[in-house]
């Protein structure tokens, strides 16, 4: 599956024009229908202008492939957290509402509990030995204040899972720093609930809590894990399409420079092949080609008595032989 054009067919196209002529050709295009501007998500050439310009260094981080798969995963764990903050948020109101309506509360618990109790033994269950009864009885006994203490702490703890859930949903980094720090530090806790008793409920949570913890802090290289931050952010940018574009750009300059170098190396060999043997001469300074003939000017004819001699006036002569 392509995740790149998953999104993009969800949340659009996101198009840069870089200030920077090579990079700014290899992402632009013109056709007959007008200009194409290359998406920094999907690589699809998009019939628009682009939505911002400038230094390919101020270029907009786009987070592709497994980014973007990535981010789905911390989404099915934002709506864990949503369905926590529910649960929580009602649990805090209905604590509330049980501080005001306490007394009301318990007339009416002692009023109904032995029609309930007569009820169920009848069903073969023993009201006494509820734990959630004994639970509710506990809470009747309990202070309005400390009651309104406890509907506090619960409403707090829904607001901490929100902002898990908000940060999470939206990837940023300090919701997956906010994650990773509030699920590690109730990790002690839910080890001591699974010594002291395992159920399936607590396991399933602490393997969730547990798995969230650890894919935030490898796969997202947080507190410093595997280069920390930058390491992160320097992937995110090599799998961009501008840093694809000046490996291609270096790649072109490169083979510009070999075919003009070659060019230079060639150009000797083809000027010595096209030159004649009879009729060229060496220019001056340079050696004549091995096997060409360099042309003797005519001169005047030898015979007997003429002086023959080396070419410098200045050495003796001798006379020719008769």
């Amino acid at each position: 599956m392509d995740w790149n054009l998953y999104r993009c067919g969800r949340a659009g196209h996101i198009t840069y024009a870089p200030d920077e002529p090579a990079l700014r050709e290899h992402v632009h295009a013109r056709t007959a229908a007008g200009d194409l501007w290359q998406c920094a998500r999907c690589a699809t050439y998009v019939a628009d202008q682009p939505q911002a310009s400038g230094p390919v260094t101020q270029a907009p981080v786009v987070r592709r492939g497994k980014e973007i798969r990535s981010e789905i995963i911390l989404r099915l764990f934002a709506i864990e957290r949503f369905i926590r903050f529910l649960l929580f948020g009602a649990l805090a109101y209905a604590v509330f509402r049980f501080g005001q309506s306490q007394q009301s509360i318990q007339h009416a618990f002692n009023h109904e509990l032995p029609i309930f109790r007569n009820l169920l033994r009848q069903l073969g269950y023993n009201v006494d030995h509820s734990g959630f009864v004994g639970l509710f009885r506990r809470a009747l006994h309990l202070s309005p204040s400390t009651l309104h203490l406890l509907a506090g702490g619960l409403a707090a703890f829904a607001v901490v899972e929100l902002i898990e859930g908000v940060g999470l949903w939206l990837a940023k980094r300090w919701g997956e720093y906010f994650a990773a720090a509030v699920t590690a530090l109730g990790l002690p806790y839910e080890i001591y609930d699974l010594t002291a008793k395992i159920t399936a409920t607590r396991l399933i949570l602490f393997i969730l809590n547990l798995a969230l913890v650890l894919y935030l802090i490898l796969t997202k290289r947080l507190f410093g894990a595997r280069g920390g931050k930058r390491a992160y952010e320097d992937r995110l940018r090599s799998e961009s399409i501008f840093d694809a574009a000046a490996r291609a750009a270096a790649l072109r300059e490169r083979a510009a420079l070999a075919g003009a170098d070659s060019a230079d190396l060639a150009r000797p060999a083809s000027l010595a092949a096209s030159a004649s043997p009879v009729s060229s001469a060496a220019p001056f300074g340079h050696a004549a080609p091995v096997g060409s003939a360099i042309p003797v000017s005519p001169g005047p004819p030898v015979g007997p008595g003429t002086p023959v001699g080396p070419a410098d006036p200045t050495m003796p002569m001798r006379p020719a032989d008769p």
